[in-house]
């Protein structure tokens, strides 16, 4: 799991298996395999390195 921030400032874990598209418009977006989505503070590349560190601490 990785923690990110909701736009209302609320923080989350959410399951990086589980996320399909990360779009910038200028908010980030995360949508998911399941169909929901999240408006995230986090930039597309904060997300991208959190699930890098993710799969290192994994396989590691």
């Amino acid at each position: 799991m990785i923690e990110v921030t909701k736009i209302n400032g609320v923080k989350v874990l959410i399951n990086p298996d589980l996320m399909e598209i990360v779009e910038e418009s200028p908010d980030t977006i995360v949508s998911f395999t399941t169909g929901k989505k999240i408006i995230i503070k986090e930039s597309r590349q904060e997300v991208k390195n959190l699930v890098k560190s993710y799969r290192k601490d994994i396989f590691a």
